[in-house]
């Protein structure tokens, strides 16, 4: 066959098209998740599309709660500035679909740590930042006390959660006749509820508290005494880039850290003087430790997220505890040392 110059040309075009195209491809799939945030900015967080607590935006569209705290945290390390994050309110269903495409980083989003959501949607979930397990919410004119005394019961909850494979179990197990409505968001299904096309509210207890304030007549709603599940919330990032593991990790060990060490928002630039060696060694003052940089991280990355959004307690607290509305005790969220299941490894 005979080639004109054209055709050399035309070729020759394909072939270093072809040349780039491929090496943009080895360039992009050999980036890690840190060098893409801190190229693109700021993090992509998928949240819920209104939690109280843990995730809901305010009158002025800024996005508050726990989990929207967590987000910022990893944005302080990475940043030093809690604000280079955008929010991706996302469903049940689509929380999973948004995290493997890439329209997210990572998922923010009080999000149950299962076998298979790990396995087989190949997914990390680490670690558990809020220790949670399922409960019932009823009408206080069903004049009941336990969820055992309910009979032929209909149900409100989310579709695509663990919640309906667990509510089915525990009325099999009792020999309790249900029937189960899910919907695609928790506002739809507390309306639902409110709007009696349904005897119980269920889900975890954390949101239980939060969704019964929304009530026009919380007073008028109890919360059962029973816990049916474990519910371990954990952020879910891809399970390939073991860096970008490591940092969402040790963000969540870096807050309760500080709050065992006593280190808060408000005194971590004093205690920047501690001649604690572990004090010392966790903000970044110990010489020659290069912590940070086997997180790709500056030596100050805990600092930066004391210093932006305080410690897990002072989170915890804020958002969800004490100085919230609902109130929540921190039960198993406590640290270790007070009887929780909040421990962390040390930083060395």
């Amino acid at each position: 066959m005979i080639f004109s110059n054209r055709n050399y040309t035309y070729l020759t075009k394909i072939i270093i098209s072809i040349l780039f195209l491929w090496a943009f491809i080895i360039e992009h799939a050999s980036a890690s998740m840190l060098d893409v945030i801190k190229n693109r900015g700021f993090i992509k967080c998928g949240v819920s599309t209104g939690v109280p607590g843990f995730s809901q935006p305010d009158s002025s569209g800024n996005w508050k709660g726990f989990d929207v705290d967590f987000c910022k945290a990893i944005a302080a390390a990475i940043f030093n500035n809690p604000s280079k994050v955008k929010y991706l309110p996302l469903s049940t269903i689509e929380r999973f679909i948004a995290l493997q495409s890439g329209d997210v980083d990572i998922l923010s989003r009080n999000t149950t740590y299962t076998l298979s959501r790990n396995t087989s949607l190949h997914l990390s979930f680490h670690p558990i930042t809020y220790y949670d397990g399922q409960g019932f919410l009823v009408k206080k004119k069903l004049n009941i006390k336990s969820a055992l005394e309910l009979s032929d019961v209909s149900i409100c909850t989310w579709s695509g959660t663990t919640d309906q494979l667990n509510a089915s179990d525990y009325f099999k197990s009792h020999n309790i006749a249900y029937k189960i409505f899910a919907y695609d968001k928790e506002e739809e299904a507390i309306s639902a509820y409110e709007g009696d096309r349904c005897d119980v509210y269920t889900t975890d207890q954390s949101a239980l508290y939060t969704s019964r304030l929304t009530l026009k007549k919380p007073d008028e709603h109890i919360i059962l005494p029973e816990i049916i599940s474990k519910e371990p919330l954990a952020p879910a990032v891809l399970e390939n880039d073991t860096q970008w593991i490591n940092i969402i990790s040790w963000v969540h060990f870096a807050l309760v850290n500080a709050e065992e060490f006593g280190i808060t928002k408000e005194n971590v630039d004093k205690m920047l003087n501690s001649d604690e060696p572990a004090i010392k060694r966790f903000l970044g003052r110990e010489p020659r430790s290069n912590l940070g940089s086997g997180l790709g991280l500056t030596e100050d990355w805990a600092y930066r997220i004391i210093k932006s959004v305080g410690n897990y307690g002072e989170i915890f607290e804020s958002n969800l505890g004490s100085g919230s509305p609902f109130k929540i005790p921190r039960n198993y969220n406590n640290l270790w040392k007070k009887g929780g299941l909040q421990y962390a490894p040390p930083v060395l």
